[in-house]
């Protein structure tokens, strides 16, 4: 089945580029968030993600910014997910929130749409939990920032069914993604691993071991990162970090996964990376413009 139509929840920095993403592949897009700024601001950063797009890849032909954005229908209203074929969910890493999100699309959806989860650390099976068509979810987690990334990880829940593992695949590679199979489990493998790089490394720099320049220049001069552990930290947003974080140390119940305390404090201090304007880093207007809000 060829998946024509895509609803894709949360316009943040993640939902603003998979819009992009399924867009540009030339699928429909029905862009969904709580505000009109946001949808705003995500318009934006989509039309300068194209440009950069454009600029990083000159072998392949993109088409005008005003066809591909003419695809996407921004809106505040979950009444037009009603013809969607295929959903994929951006919101905040919050058990609450994605549980009365999937309650409310699960009713307003087609009963043969796939939800796919674009969640950092929430297991699969818990996010199907919160539907009746629990064979039709799965996660698909996409690397930051995803028109420039060529693989998804694919995260397959204990009752998703082969027939959407097929349909998922197939979906994902008309975008030119791989698809890599993983099974489930809070954050999975990228972001079990990830979050805690990122905490350890805020640490670090919080007990004065060395400073956030040094700690970056270590991992992209040593181990050829594109970019350090705590630029990341940056341009997923902190606050994400820190919610992803709290959802392996509740669910390993290790200490290992406690966040630091600065990572607490710079999010109780609005300093949430790029998004915000400060984290780690300072950013410009400029790059705030094309950072967007999540």
């Amino acid at each position: 089945m060829t998946i024509q139509k895509v609803g894709v929840i949360g316009a943040g920095v993640i939902g603003a580029g998979v819009a992009q993403d399924v867009a540009t592949a030339g699928h429909e897009v029905v862009l969904l968030d709580i505000s009109a700024d946001i949808l705003a601001r995500a318009e934006q950063s989509i039309r300068t993600g194209l440009r950069t797009q454009r600029l990083l890849q000159k072998s392949r032909a993109l088409e005008p910014t005003i066809v591909i954005t003419g695809r996407i229908q921004p809106t505040t209203d979950l009444a037009l997910l009603s013809t969607v074929e295929f959903v994929i969910e951006n919101v905040t890493e919050k058990w609450e929130t994605k549980q009365r999100l999937y309650q409310s699309i699960d009713a307003i959806c087609p009963d043969n749409c796939i939800f796919a989860a674009n969640t950092s650390t929430i297991p699969i099976t818990r996010i199907a939990s919160a539907t009746k068509r629990e064979p039709l979810v799965i996660g698909v987690h996409f690397m930051n920032p995803p028109p420039l990334k060529s693989v998804v990880e694919v995260i397959l829940g204990n009752h998703t069914s082969r027939d959407t593992l097929d349909r998922t695949k197939l979906f994902l590679s008309t975008l030119g993604k791989e698809s890599v199979l993983v099974n489930d489990g809070p954050g999975f493998v990228a972001n079990r691993i990830l979050m805690l790089t990122i905490n350890e490394a805020i640490r670090v720099f919080h007990e004065g071991v060395a400073s956030v320049e040094a700690i970056d220049k270590i991992f992209k001069s040593c181990f050829g990162h594109k970019m350090g552990p705590l630029e990341t930290a940056d341009l997923i947003g902190l606050d994400t970090v820190l919610y992803s974080i709290e959802v392996l140390e509740e669910s390993f119940g290790d200490s290992k996964y406690e966040p630091c305390p600065l990572l607490k404090t710079m999010v109780h201090d609005g300093l949430l990376g790029r998004k915000s304007g400060q984290g780690f880093y300072d950013y410009d207007a400029n790059e705030l413009q094309s950072a967007g809000n999540s």
